[in-house]
């Protein structure tokens, strides 16, 4: 499905390029306080909707890793972008991790995993630390499924969240509703079944450039136990950086130091 439009923001320049992944269920725009930074810096910075999310076409098919990694390969093709970092955030850690095991290295510099799904969500028995257990699965996409309305503004509560509560803004979550509201459903539940089920364990250990691991302790929605430490421990050469007290949405919450961290590994 190579006719899908993906809308993509390119800074242009000269600068080491960044392609920013964003998180589900939101879009591009959830990068808004990291692309003003990374340009800043001195970087290109592309970022794009995800198809069925924010301003790309919206089919009611193609979510599952293979395709989204696909789409991820069309952009840098398409832009001929060498020599790049992939940040994955929350999903998008999957589609870096699926990108590399399928299409090499050849064009990535460096890789980073913040608040990433990676290595495998789903509790089962030969994933006994998985965090995700079927229930909670189940349960995630009925509420998808009932009530969209009721079910982001949930979703954005927790993802925003820590046990001490909510830790950005009430136009902050608001702003999260907002780009959640614009995911097209069928997207909606199909990249959900993704992110929650999907084993890249194997994806992992094809991994040989550079990588950092950017987490918050306080995630309630990918809990740092059960993602962010195990794929620390799985690639060996990674970096790891803890925020102290960050929800899920830890580049909004704690911006500054997210970009601190992002950018002094970038560099």
């Amino acid at each position: 499905m190579t006719d899908i439009r993906l809308h993509i923001e390119d800074s242009g320049g000269d600068g080491r390029p960044v392609v920013l992944l964003h998180g589900w269920p939101l879009s591009a725009e959830a990068w808004a306080a990291q692309t003003a930074a990374l340009t800043a810096a001195g970087h290109r910075v592309v970022v794009y909707d995800r198809r069925g999310f924010g301003r790309s076409d919206k089919p009611d098919e193609g979510y599952d890793y293979d395709t989204l990694a696909a789409d991820l390969d069309r952009v840098l093709t398409e832009l001929d972008l060498r020599d790049v970092a992939l940040v994955g955030f929350s999903m998008g850690g999957g589609e870096v991790a699926r990108y590399v095991s399928t299409y090499g290295e050849e064009r990535v510099r460096s890789v980073v995993f913040a608040a990433a799904v990676p290595p495998y969500l789903l509790h089962a028995d030969d994933n006994p630390e998985g965090p995700l257990t079927e229930e909670a699965y189940r349960s995630l996409r009925a509420g998808l499924e009932a009530d969209r309305d009721a079910f982001f503004d949930e979703f954005t509560t927790g993802f925003f969240s820590t046990e001490e509560g909510l830790q950005v803004s009430e136009a902050q979550r608001q702003e999260g509703i907002r780009l959640a509201l614009q995911s097209h459903q069928p997207a909606a539940l199909g990249a959900m079944d993704a992110w929650a089920t999907t084993d890249f364990r194997d994806d992992l250990g094809t991994i040989t450039v550079p990588v950092l691991v950017l987490h918050g302790d306080g995630d309630q929605t990918v809990p740092f136990e059960g993602s962010g430490r195990r794929t620390h421990e799985t690639i060996e050469h990674s970096e790891l950086h803890v925020i102290s007290g960050a929800p899920h949405g830890c580049n909004v919450s704690h911006a500054d130091e997210f970009n601190r961290a992002l950018i002094a590994f970038l560099g």
